[in-house]
């Protein structure tokens, strides 16, 4: 890699790890400050805390309509609006993160847009993107992945069961990637180069009124255009998540589990959920694979703005 490539990469990486230094900073301080309470005043600590709780819980779920339960969603495989999403909900990202895959990086980022257009059917438009550059001496930019636009991202959910009594959520849902060529092919190559099928079934349970666990799991089948092939990976990703008091923060871990032709992947994703206003958080995610043949360390932030919406209230 010339010095030119090096230079270019050099800032991307030093915000790679002043992130992960916050990241850990911020679950030092957040385990301190919760230890310190509970050692000063343990009996009125817990009355506080249990009154914001349940503040915070009935803005979600004591509304007039459908049940809806609050959860702790995952931040990298985000679902389709939330589960029990309500009618006029909706929801914008914007994420950028970035992977070091040994001889060369990827810089991923996305768009996307979240609304339901009635209660419990949510809906959801995403441009993916990935830009690659080469890190080994040895590799020039024609011997990796070419810098693309990935596909035009469609998805539904449905939430078929939501009860707020066993504070349960399951859904169903199904997502659409037509996939694009590279940029440089463009105007030489077909613009379309396949399609990806990913149906898929979710499961979430809040135990108490902070701890949070997840289940996303279904196969996600690769149809290339130029040879008709498929391509088979099974996906299983489970959560779990703590939710500060009275908050809309938490932190937490996904466990992104693959499984393709007998091959298991698995990546660990420690993660947190800030609020910055009432509307908008922010969500850093380290990405930590078991087995390093394909990729070492990888982060990724993810901004969250929603809409107001009119609530009515029981």
């Amino acid at each position: 890699m010339d010095d030119r490539n090096k230079f270019k990469n050099e800032p991307f990486k030093q915000i790679i790890i002043l992130m992960t230094r916050f990241f850990l900073a911020t679950i030092l301080t957040l385990i301190a400050n919760f230890s310190f309470a509970q050692v000063v005043t343990p009996d009125s600590t817990e009355t506080i805390k249990e009154i914001k709780d349940s503040i915070y819980i009935a803005e979600t779920e004591n509304v007039k309509g459908k049940d809806k339960v609050l959860h702790a969603e995952p931040l990298f495989i985000d679902l389709i609006r939330d589960l029990g999403a309500r009618k006029g909900e909706k929801e914008w990202n914007v994420g950028f993160g970035m992977t070091d895959r040994k001889t060369f990086d990827s810089y991923s980022g996305l768009i996307e847009y979240e609304w339901a257009p009635v209660n419990r059917l949510g809906f959801e438009v995403e441009l993916p993107f990935t830009f690659y550059y080469p890190t080994d001496t040895g590799i020039s930019k024609n011997d990796i992945p070419q810098s693309r636009l990935n596909s035009l991202k469609l998805a539904t959910q449905f939430s078929f069961f939501v009860s707020e009594k066993h504070s349960t959520s399951m859904a169903i849902g199904y997502i659409h990637e037509f996939e694009l060529t590279s940029f440089n092919k463009y105007g030489k190559d077909k613009l379309l180069k396949g399609n990806i099928y990913n149906p898929f079934f979710v499961a979430a349970k809040r135990w108490g009124d902070n701890f949070h666990t997840l289940l996303y799991t279904g196969p996600l089948i690769e149809h290339h255009f130029k040879d008709n092939s498929l391509q088979t990976t099974w996906q299983i990703n489970s959560n779990f998540h703590y939710m500060i008091s009275g908050t809309r923060n938490f932190i937490g871990i996904e466990f992104n589990k693959e499984l393709h032709k007998g091959d298991f992947d698995m990546t660990i994703r420690p993660q947190m959920r800030l609020g910055i206003t009432d509307n908008l958080l922010v969500g850093i995610i380290t990405g930590i694979p078991i087995n390093r043949e394909n990729q070492r360390f990888s982060s990724f932030v993810r901004l969250i703005y929603e809409p107001k919406h009119k609530k009515k209230y029981v």
